[in-house]
């Protein structure tokens, strides 16, 4: 079976785990709740490992569930809503937008539970205005992300490189996709003044609309010489519609995760990069630091998690310490 065929299974299983859920009473004194956007992507997939492993690590018992998707915000509540009758001593989430699960983490708040933020989903402002305060912000730093993802791309074509420039971001509104299309495009105007952005889109985190995205970016712009995408689906789904328009030694494609389907596709030659967020890392870190905030220990309120750019000469040499993470 192969590793996407094993993200769409456990994805059915986290769906069937959230209706088995419902109406279940007090679960095990110290059981974690982790509530995930999606386990049909491998990003997700991949965290969830980082929490199991975590979980072994620290001794602890936890039940996770997931949405069919990372656009169903209001499935995601109603599971949220669901995790809450367990009453979990925390609550590990990774909210579909700012906004979707503030009802929940209101409620989980009020009932004494830790609350935290899994992968920034959540904007520290509306938290503020909401009086929500979580116990800690654990993933990678976003802008830095798209920062690097610049970097990579004007030492590729160098710094007095000209051209335009497309950036395919992930669902309106989000936080994290707005981070990582704001360090991209501040860090390029550094960078390599001379790339010009021409388009920053909502892809939705969709693959197919990041491809028609990318196709009518390039009929409108034939000289398009690079596409940042917030994230590894939309950035295989860019590469596909510029390689059907025989562009793809013209092409720069960039994308943000470092997920397994789009590491397969930096091996054959066609995705240039991704910036890896090391989900594995991030899940186990998150288990690990909800022990020691559970216990007393002090935690900081922002926990960053490295981040690689992975290319095909990086994962050829093979002697950079954070490939280990990459699941």
């Amino acid at each position: 079976m192969s590793k996407r065929s094993k993200w769409r299974v456990a994805a059915a299983l986290g769906a069937a785990l959230a209706v088995a859920s419902v109406g279940i009473a007090k679960a095990d004194d110290g059981e974690y709740g982790v509530l995930m956007k999606t386990l049909a992507n491998p990003f997700w997939g991949a965290m969830a490992e980082g929490v199991k492993a975590g979980a072994e690590k620290a001794g602890v018992k936890y039940f996770l569930q997931a949405a069919e998707s990372d656009q169903a915000s209001e499935p995601q509540l109603n599971l949220c809503n669901t995790m809450l009758q367990r009453k979990p001593v925390a609550m590990i989430t990774a909210a579909i937008s700012s906004t979707n699960l503030l009802p929940c983490l209101k409620a989980a708040q009020d009932a004494k539970i830790k609350i935290v933020d899994l992968d920034n989903n959540l904007d520290q402002t509306v938290l503020d205005n909401e009086g929500i305060k979580v116990t800690f912000h654990i993933g990678s730093d976003n802008i830095a992300a798209g920062a690097q993802a610049a970097d990579y791309l004007a030492q590729k074509l160098g710094k007095d490189a000209k051209g335009p420039v497309l950036v395919i971001e992930g669902l309106s509104g989000n936080i994290t996709s707005q981070k990582r299309a704001s360090g991209f495009a501040d860090r390029l105007k550094e960078a390599a003044p001379g790339l010009e952005i021409i388009g920053s889109l909502p892809g939705d985190w969709d693959r197919g609309k990041a491809a028609s995205i990318a196709n009518d970016t390039l009929t409108a712009h034939p000289d398009l010489a690079a596409i940042f995408c917030a994230n590894d689906g939309m950035a295989l789904g860019a590469v596909e519609a510029v390689y059907a328009a025989g562009k793809g030694d013209q092409v720069t494609i960039i994308g943000v995760d470092g997920n397994s389907d789009a590491v397969k596709s930096i091996k054959q030659g066609r995705l240039n990069a991704s910036v890896a967020q090391l989900p594995y890392l991030v899940g186990e870190q998150a288990v690990e630091n909800v022990k020691k905030a559970l216990a007393g220990e002090t935690v900081p309120e922002s926990i960053a998690v490295p981040t690689l750019v992975v290319t095909k000469d990086t994962l050829e040499a093979g002697t950079d310490p954070l490939l280990k993470y990459l699941k």
